[in-house]
């Protein structure tokens, strides 16, 4: 189990993410057929694909949000700015909105979309303002919590039902070990309510390639909560306690425009006699409501031991482990006037020094989650507690493996990555030689 003393703050996001490093494990791993516990969606949609770039540079914009106008539909772009929209037939004489941190926001027809390979180019909206035109609050630390203090007026004050798609990624270097997926149902309680919020699992895929993790499998504790915790105005006390809010430095950045929004970047960091670890980051917060519209930070884990009793519950006698990066993200989202958590991730780097090796493996894991589509709970419904689930939760170990290319019907995923997608056909490759060849992979 995780050490107790740590000199942590009680409450703290950190004490949610937890690394499990297992032994024994070798061969690749089967990959079985999809499970549905649930009926597949028949209504028709229509589905289009593409790319969001600069303007300028032609370079990916990556996790930029695309949403239909006068809906509740959103995807988002992956990591080579690509992105795969679904939406009921009936929609194309709509508008679709294409948002991103620092871009001017763009709305086109959805009818200009095309359903193999549509580019959309993105031009810059920062702004910088001159010390004349700019009125910046004098206390950073007061203006980051009034914009907590005001979480009630600025977001979701109702229950809602969201749909969001989530993913955990291992890699070794840069080779792809294992992909996890999900659509969840997100019970989201109001941003006023101490009340957690409750997830569904709805349907779930993985594939996973051991054979590349040296003896080693690396497991992520906690699946979509992971990222679910970052939405820090939901969740303040993971990042901000009330026993820790005073370690922390706060100061101006600069202030920018986006879409035409005041916006001040806020820079925090641990002050510098606090021993145990703490954040520091940026916080974008748009000056007019105080509202927080996006926030990306990463742990403070200099102290290698303190680093590795917080993340690694198991690992092999003879070997080290210590993450060298965490670091977040959240998004928050705007309709009719109220905002809501759009989408997080996180990024957890580790290293494993094994006795008697001369060189040190290196891996990286991440876990992101977007909502794709959400509505109003109005009577404050929760899944049954046998379909509740855990924030103890190790995905990896419920999702069942890759199936057809049609298993998520019409919902809204992140599409996988060029270089996810040829390691996910390599393993299928190897599976169905071992499948021919009578043997048995290793579990």
């Amino acid at each position: 189990m995780i050490q107790k003393n740590t000199g942590l703050p009680k409450k703290s996001l950190i004490t949610m993410l937890l690394v499990v490093v297992l032994v024994g494990v070798t061969g690749t791993q089967k990959a079985a057929a999809f499970f549905q516990d649930k009926e597949q969606k028949t209504s028709a949609f229509i589905q289009y694909k593409g790319e969001v770039l600069d303007a300028d540079s032609k370079k990916p914009l990556i996790f930029a949000t695309l949403s239909i106008e006068n809906s509740n539909i959103s995807t988002i772009t992956n990591t080579e700015g690509e992105f795969n929209l679904k939406v009921p037939q009936g929609f194309n004489s709509r508008k679709v909105m294409i948002s991103f941190l620092g871009y001017k926001t763009k709305t086109i027809p959805l009818a200009r979309l095309s359903d193999s390979k549509s580019k959309i180019l993105m031009n810059v909206s920062i702004t910088e303002l001159s010390g004349v035109a700019l009125s910046i609050p004098k206390n950073a630390k007061k203006l980051v919590a009034e914009t907590i203090a005001k979480r009630g007026d600025n977001y979701f004050d109702n229950p809602t039902l969201m749909t969001a798609f989530y993913r955990e990624t291992i890699k070794k270097r840069r080779k792809n070990v294992s992909l996890s997926e999900a659509v969840v149902n997100i019970y989201k309680t109001p941003y006023t309510s101490d009340r957690k919020d409750a997830v569904e699992l709805y349907k779930v895929r993985k594939s996973t390639d051991y054979s590349k993790l040296d003896t080693v499998a690396l497991k992520l504790q906690g699946g979509p909560f992971n990222a679910l915790f970052v939405d820090i105005m939901k969740y303040p006390k993971y990042v901000f306690t009330e026993e820790s809010i005073d370690d922390y430095v706060f100061s101006f950045d600069r202030s920018i425009r986006v879409n035409d929004q005041l916006i001040y970047v806020v820079d925090f960091k641990q002050k510098q006699h606090i021993q145990y670890p703490l954040y520091e980051g940026k916080l974008y917060i748009e000056a007019g409501n105080k509202i927080l519209t996006s926030a990306i930070y990463s742990l403070n884990i200099t102290d290698k031991e303190k680093a590795s009793k917080m993340f690694v519950r198991k690992k092999p006698r003879n070997a080290s482990v210590w993450p060298t990066e965490v670091a977040y993200r959240v998004d928050y989202r705007e309709k009719n006037g109220k905002w809501y958590y759009g989408y997080s991730n996180v990024l957890l780097e580790f290293k494993v020094n094994w006795d008697k090796k001369l060189f040190n493996s290196v891996y990286s894991m991440t876990c992101e989650m977007a909502v794709t589509d959400w509505t109003n709970n109005n009577e404050s419904l929760l899944p049954k507690a046998k379909d509740r689930m855990k924030s103890s939760i190790i995905l990896n170990d419920e999702a069942l493996g890759f199936a057809d290319p049609d298993f998520w019907g019409e919902y809204n995923i992140i599409e996988p990555e060029k270089s996810i997608e040829s390691a996910i056909k390599k393993i299928q490759r190897q599976l169905r030689k071992t499948k021919t060849d009578g043997g048995a992979s290793a579990d």
